[in-house]
């Protein structure tokens, strides 16, 4: 016999007991797994807005940076983006020319895009006198975060963009950094 074969562990059967908990083991890892995968499939879906979401959002009117007014029902009746965004926030600044090259781009089709600036004003002016945008900006402030909840935006965070079709009601939402991607699925929306 060789020294391999005398250091050589002898098998160990499972007692019906440990197998029988060895089982359980598998199948409530295997139950978290599946049900973990369903809350993250369930929070990429359209979730429902709460009751007159979409009537609050187009009653809703925004300072611009330029101190006039920017009544959202001014926008009723075309397709729009909605952007929330800040000035502190890197994927959003990096987002806003391409969201103004998709406004100049389509909105010949009718798009609109509106961007809301979930900031203080005096920074959204100093950020906009360095990086023009040619669609509207309103001043929504913190209010904007209560906003873009109602929304949809059940986080909070930013950059989050919202959808309108042409009936004013939201067709997508989009947590995270718009892609061309996006803008080109969103433009065959209506």
């Amino acid at each position: 016999m060789s020294s391999i074969d005398s250091k050589a562990q002898p098998t160990q059967q499972m007692t019906p007991d440990a197998k029988r908990r060895r089982a359980l083991a598998i199948g409530v890892a295997a139950a978290a797994g599946i049900a973990g995968a369903g809350f993250a499939w369930w929070r990429l879906q359209p979730q429902a807005l709460s009751s007159g979401a979409e009537a609050a959002f187009w009653a809703q009117s925004f300072e611009t940076p330029a101190g006039g007014a920017l009544p959202m029902k001014g926008f009723q009746g075309r397709p729009l983006v909605v952007n929330f965004w800040a000035t502190w926030c890197p994927p959003c600044v990096e987002e806003l020319p391409l969201l103004d090259r998709f406004f100049k781009e389509n909105n010949g089709n009718r798009w609109q895009v509106v961007g809301l600036a979930i900031d203080q004003p005096s920074s959204v002016r100093t950020f906009l006198q360095k990086t023009q945008v040619s669609f509207p900006i309103g001043l929504a402030g913190l209010g904007g975060t209560e906003l873009g909840k109602s929304l949809g935006n059940l986080s909070g965070g930013l950059p989050f963009t919202v959808v309108f079709g042409e009936g004013g009601s939201v067709l997508h939402r989009k947590m995270g950094k718009v892609t061309p991607t996006d803008l080109r699925a969103w433009a065959a929306l209506r």
